[in-house]
């Protein structure tokens, strides 16, 4: 796992290049299947680059004025019915928050690089550019998608459609991620090559999956983190998480708790997990390094050179959520 950042906050394509060259280097030899070809899962998470989608949407009679947030979308390739399915959900949802659609885009992709096993279980990757309202602050429209990405998953998870998974729905941030091996993101997503993808940040991610078998959805990076080792402390999180559903309350989602649940998907793998009630933390208006501490905190108790407000803060952590 790897982090790029520009410490000016400036967008450059400098760090996408840097990022994509870390990745080439990060392979791992256990992290590919028998074929040589599929890798355990790669990706990187960037800025959204607004320049790029803006003149897609332009160029195809939808100019849009603002920010512009895109999603990435992953929907069942060999089944044309729940495709149409799922894009009727996703749009229903956006349209039904007073959120504007420009337009589907198809994701170039070479799936002659990715080997048998990988191409086999590919999805129909797909984007779904969309406006916000006028006078939506960026904390807003990153709340709102939120709850339209959770209101789209519970809908398609009711229809019991399989191979459905959104990577990112965000005016901020993009997802390219799939079931090959480091060396191949480029070969596979050509979009990342354009010049017009800049950004001042890059996650990157090489999955060596071991207790969870590989899959598009399970490559990494996640929508908040990216993570490297095994949580095993699961299924004790999984149902606290699960018994503190009942009593959600929250200032962010008043009204509308019960579209966020449940909030660990059923077959996401422990880092999901994690990532899943990181983001929901922070969706709720924690600040990031808070959520991470309320989470994971460091082994504190025993630590007598430790002041007194951090001990009282860590306490008050512990009252949130059992940690992870």
């Amino acid at each position: 796992v790897g982090l790029i950042a520009a410490m000016d906050g400036v967008p450059r394509r400098e760090i996408v290049e840097k990022a994509i060259e870390g990745l080439r280097n990060m392979w791992h030899r256990g992290a590919v299947d028998a074929d040589g070809k599929t890798g355990d899962g790669a990706g990187i998470h960037i800025q959204l680059p607004q320049d790029f989608f803006a003149q897609h949407a332009a160029s195809i009679g939808k100019p849009v004025a603002g920010h512009i947030a895109v999603g990435m979308v992953f929907l069942p390739k060999k089944n044309f019915a729940a495709q149409e399915l799922c894009r009727a959900n996703i749009e229903t949802e956006i349209l039904r928050l007073g959120y504007t659609i420009h337009g589907w885009r198809q994701v170039p992709v070479n799936a002659q690089v990715i080997g048998d096993v990988a191409n086999d279980s590919r999805p129909e990757i797909e984007q779904v550019l969309i406006a916000a309202p006028v006078g939506h602050s960026a904390a807003a429209a990153e709340r709102d998608l939120y709850l339209i990405r959770r209101r789209i998953e519970n809908a398609v998870r009711a229809r019991a459609i399989h191979d459905f998974y959104i990577c990112s729905l965000s005016s901020r941030s993009i997802i390219y991620k799939g079931l090959f091996k480091a060396e191949q993101l480029t070969e596979f997503y050509p979009d990342l090559l354009d010049a017009r993808f800049v950004s001042n940040f890059a996650v990157f991610h090489q999955r060596f999956s071991t207790n969870t078998a590989p899959a598009w959805h399970l490559a990494q990076p996640f929508r908040v983190l990216a993570h490297n080792g095994e949580i095993n402390t699961l299924r004790g999180n999984v149902n606290f998480m699960r018994s503190h559903e009942a009593t959600f309350a929250s200032d962010a989602f008043a009204g509308v708790e019960a579209d966020l649940v449940p909030v660990i998907p059923e077959h996401t793998s422990d880092t999901g997990a994690l990532d899943a009630v990181m983001e929901i933390l922070t969706r709720a208006g924690r600040p990031l390094p808070l959520a991470k501490l309320i989470l994971v905190p460091p082994a504190w108790s025993k630590n007598k050179e430790l002041p007194q407000e951090l001990r009282d803060l860590f306490l008050c952590c512990n009252s949130v959520s059992e940690p992870w």
